[in-house]
């Protein structure tokens, strides 16, 4: 397919736009479709970012005169420009697509359907404000967010699972995992984000840098205003660090105990390695989920106006209970976001199966304890006991809250029929033991080897073993299809795909 990214980055957009589509860019390409970017020149946009990433990026025509937004919430003003004519140069420039991408605060429904009309195009929507769209798909990656809050769309990834961060976080959460205690000296992150318009970052610095015993790593790069001013106040203490670009964040975000920053996409990046943190919301956008993060104790929230007063208090909070925030980070992103993102673009476009994995909830252990005590579900368990409810729901309640398992509910993309279970549970670092189990009324409708290939898109990085008792021909014959290798009667196993 041919896809092209309507998205834009500036110093009033900033840069989290474009990296998350970049990251959804790429996993595009990994798997053979054909990507450009489409995006206004302008003060602060990321243009030659992209083109060295080596995408072509088309450069639409700009309005000449740069208009300054009204005020933080001034979207439109982000476009400068009317939406019809963005819509119509777009077309013009871009001439045919077969799946646009739009992530812009400006672009909504309006622009969506005059795109629709004239290219004749699938459209996918990425938004954090549960706006109104004309798209086939929307991916809002906003914590807590829920798919029933776009009534009107068909087909929407809402919530932390999706949010749209690089693989790497998933490969590296693994390592991540095998973290349970702080160094020594503790380790600080700061990352403000591109632009840090208000310079919370020198805020940050002076008032904890020679406050506690700790050092710490600033990232900041030339596209902030206040690089210079920060880089020079960097080099005067030996326990700051400053780096302008980093090429490995996971890396990077495994060498440290704890990061302070803003709420925006990183937040989903250190919340996939486990990664406690101090979040500052910077842009009104960053308000509702800085006070649900802080709400739910997953990260502390400290206030630009009072950052002096609040920031060495959440400090020490933070370090007193850094266990439990990691625990409660890793529950909240597990960085396999972007490839079920793809696989729902491809299903979407009618280029692959029909049948999505969703993370299993308290609401599901009624549905599952049905399935497991239907005879065809024990015949073939390692366990043929048939447990009884008490015992089941103590049993899936932990398997949901532990960090050392994946359980997913199999379900049609479209209706979101329950169709089965699968489960991986954690062996070792990057080991994982395989159960799949199919709903009684969809037997032998090749739901098992569906989710098998879904499997090996999002848990690709993974190796993955399965143990199948020696009468159960079927699932014997499923694995060794689905690419699996036998190393004994019994067992299988399948070596990462990437």
């Amino acid at each position: 397919m041919n896809v092209v990214f309507r998205v834009d980055a500036s110093i009033y957009i900033g840069s989290g736009h474009v990296m998350r589509c970049l990251v959804l860019a790429d996993e595009l390409v990994a798997q053979g479709h054909r990507v450009c970017f489409a995006c206004l020149p302008q003060e602060g946009d990321m243009i030659t970012f992209i083109q060295n990433r080596s995408y072509e990026v088309i450069s639409l025509t700009s309005p000449g005169q740069s208009i300054p937004p009204t005020s933080n919430e001034d979207y439109l003003g982000w476009l400068q420009r009317p939406v019809e004519v963005d819509a119509h140069n777009f077309i013009d420039l871009v001439g045919k697509a077969d799946v646009v991408v739009t992530d812009h605060y400006a672009i909504g429904c309006k622009w969506q359907t005059i795109v629709r009309h004239k290219l004749s195009c699938k459209l996918v929507a990425i938004d954090d404000l549960k706006r109104l769209h004309d798209s086939d798909l929307i991916i809002d990656q906003t914590f807590g967010r829920e798919s029933l809050e776009y009534l009107y769309a068909s087909t929407v990834l809402a919530g932390s699972q999706y949010s749209l961060i690089s693989p790497l976080f998933a490969r590296v959460r693994e390592k991540a995992l095998e973290k349970t205690t702080c160094s020594a000296r503790i380790k600080v992150l700061v990352t403000m984000g591109g632009i840090d318009a208000p310079n919370a970052t020198i805020r940050v610095l002076k008032c904890l840098s020679q406050r506690v015993d700790a050092d710490f790593t600033v990232l900041l790069g030339p596209r902030s205003p206040h690089f210079h001013k920060v880089k020079a106040f960097c080099s005067e203490y030996e326990n700051i660090s400053h780096i302008d670009f980093v090429e490995d964040m996971p890396h990077l975000m495994l060498q440290h105990d704890m990061a302070i920053g803003a709420p925006g996409s990183t937040t989903w990046e250190r919340a996939s390695l486990g990664l406690p943190s101090i979040i500052i919301p910077l842009a009104p956008n960053q308000n509702e989920i800085g006070a649900k993060l802080d709400t739910c104790n997953i990260a502390i929230r400290v206030s630009l106006l009072n950052l002096e007063d609040e920031l060495p208090k959440a400090y020490v909070r933070l370090i007193e209970d850094w266990p439990a925030y990691r625990s409660r980070n890793f529950k909240l992103c597990d960085g396999r976001g972007v490839k079920m993102a793809v696989g729902t673009i491809n299903r979407v476009c009618g280029l692959s199966q029909s049948l999505h994995l969703e993370k299993a909830t308290d609401t599901d252990i009624d549905l599952v304890y049905q399935w497991q005590c239907h005879p065809n579900t024990r015949k073939y368990a390692l366990n043929t006991q048939l447990p009884s409810w008490d015992e089941h729901v103590k049993w899936m309640s932990d398997k949901i809250e532990s960090l050392n398992s994946l359980f997913y509910i199999a379900k049609e993309e479209v209706g979101g029929k329950p169709l089965g279970v699968y489960r991986l549970d954690r062996i070792s670092s990057n080991n994982y033991l395989v159960s799949i189990f199919v709903a009684p009324d969809c037997y032998r409708q090749g739901v098992a080897t569906r989710i098998l290939q879904v499997s090996d898109i999002v848990h690709s990085d993974l190796t993955l073993h399965a143990t199948v008792l020696e009468a159960n021909t079927a699932s014997q014959a499923l694995f060794e299809q689905a690419g699996y290798q036998r190393i004994s009667s019994e067992k299988f196993i399948r070596f990462p795909i990437d």
